[in-house]
């Protein structure tokens, strides 16, 4: 990172979206500029100075709230209003219309950052959500956006320990997690409580992150990734094949299962590539040195994802699962 620090904020992120590795620019740039001048003596290392011990994926979850003020109000400007992520209103109604929502239906939302998709599904169908989301700060947030939005009986955010809760308060007809499995460690544990508290038949939506296969947890770049701080929680991966197992012995069908890579990748392209307009508001703000820093964070952060997503030690995966009726309908069912 010290090489694509010395790129300009502009050029790193003008390298980023047009699908240039800024760490390689910077240390072409860097290349030639060494060549075209006298090389300095070299400075002796501090005598004290150590490398840093690596993070141990088994060590203690990351700091219980990373998202400071800066870091939302980045996300905001980059994915939209009340968005912390990929695909704005028009991809959460595209998705979502597989869950077939009614304003007569509930529905139970894990992983609700700043309630964005929450109040998107209640204003365009009507139907009653119950979010849950781990960041207190988010939570806040979120229920103040509803309010002002005039749903804050329809778009309704709780915080919540995902490792430790042992029920939710009520019966849903459905459930949506938008990539928010891939950071919980008891997945098993947590698809059996949403499976207990959907109304027979009620339809569960998930995207997450997925290992594209066995073979990455050994590469390199993926360690890097899973190790590394940029995350704002640790990851905690499967493969598709084994989140697809963990629904089945929790007593779901599934009946969508499917590799949207690509998708999201467009997603995070085209948000991101207004990053330079981004770049030039904030810097005109009294705090605008702090959140461009925030702002170069994030891009890296995402640009180290995109590229995992494109050699395929990453994917992300679309799976809808329905609960079993109380009198099955169908052989299929059993």
């Amino acid at each position: 990172m010290a090489q694509s620090a010395q790129l300009p904020l502009k050029l790193r992120l003008k390298a980023w979206w047009e699908g240039y590795d800024p760490e390689e620019v910077a240390r072409r740039l860097g290349t030639r500029r060494t060549a075209e001048r006298p090389k300095p003596a070299p400075k002796p290392a501090p005598k004290s100075q150590e490398p840093a011990a690596p993070v141990n994926p088994d060590d203690p979850e990351l700091p219980f709230d990373p998202w400071d003020s800066n870091r939302v109000e980045i996300a905001q400007y980059i994915w939209g209003e009340g968005y912390c992520g990929p695909g704005g209103p028009e991809h959460i109604i595209s998705m979502s219309k597989l869950l077939a929502l009614s304003p007569e239906q509930s529905l139970l939302e894990i992983g609700s950052h700043l309630g964005g998709p929450a109040r998107t599904l209640a204003d365009s169908f009507g139907v009653w959500v119950t979010g849950y989301e781990e960041s207190p700060r988010l939570v806040e947030l979120a229920n103040e956006k509803s309010l002002m939005a005039g749903l804050a009986k329809k778009a309704v955010i709780k915080q919540y320990d995902p490792e430790t809760i042992e029920h939710f308060e009520r019966k849903f007809d459905r459930a949506f997690a938008k990539e928010a499995f891939f950071t919980i460690g008891k997945k098993d544990r947590m698809f059996a409580l949403i499976e207990e508290t959907l109304k027979p038949s009620g339809l569960f939506l998930l995207t997450d992150f997925v290992l594209g296969s066995e073979d990455a947890r050994a590469s390199d770049a993926y360690k890097e990734w899973r190790d590394g701080e940029a995350e704002k929680r640790r990851p905690y991966m499967t493969t598709a094949p084994e989140l697809v197992d963990m629904l089945k012995k929790a007593r779901f069908i599934v009946r969508v299962n499917e590799d949207v890579s690509d998708h999201y990748i467009e997603l995070v392209n085209h948000a991101w590539a207004g990053a330079d307009k981004v770049a030039e508001k904030i810097a005109r703000q009294d705090d605008g040195d702090e959140l461009l820093k925030t702002l170069v964070k994030e891009a890296e952060y995402w640009n180290r994802r995109v590229r995992l997503l494109q050699s395929g030690e990453l994917r992300v995966w679309r799976i809808l699962a329905s609960k079993k009726a109380d009198k099955p309908s169908m052989m299929s069912d059993w």
